[in-house]
């Protein structure tokens, strides 16, 4: 078992700067364009660190006062399968809670079966495309959760 710490990190934050960019890289990589999107200027980022260094990221961004939308989940290669995206996730959603929310919805794409797996394990369900996404269902999965 790991020692996690997951705290809450400005975009500006160095780190979280190259998580951020290390998970558009990998999006785009199995994408093309289409991997790339926008994170609102109101998102919130939490950070995992574990032996001081910062392995993973996550952010739950406004859609509306009761809603918010999940983006940019990532975790460094080296420690995936160590429950660290499982934690964020339980974090963003204590974060998006407490903040008022009361639905969280989050797109991943069909290239990336181990995060629909972990967000069909952790009670996501599939919601009708939304935003960029309506045009590529044939790519993406887009989920909702009630909180």
């Amino acid at each position: 078992m790991i020692t996690m710490l997951i705290e809450e990190r400005p975009l500006a934050d160095e780190a979280l700067s190259a998580l951020v960019d290390a998970a558009f890289a990998e999006l785009v990589a199995k994408y093309g364009a289409e991997g790339r999107s926008g994170v609102d200027p109101g998102a919130r980022f939490l950070v995992a660190v574990v032996d001081g260094r910062a392995v993973g990221c996550g952010a739950v961004q406004p859609v509306d006062p009761a809603t918010g939308e999940v983006k940019r989940m990532y975790v460094v290669p080296e420690h995936r399968g160590r429950g660290v995206a499982r934690s964020l996730l339980s974090a963003l959603e204590d974060l998006a809670r407490a903040q008022g929310n009361t639905a969280l919805r989050l797109t991943t794409g069909y290239l990336q079966p181990e995060a629909v797996n972990l967000y069909r394990s952790s009670g996501y369900e599939p919601i009708p495309h939304y935003g960029k996404y309506v045009h590529t269902p044939e790519r993406f999965f887009c989920f909702g959760k009630a909180l």
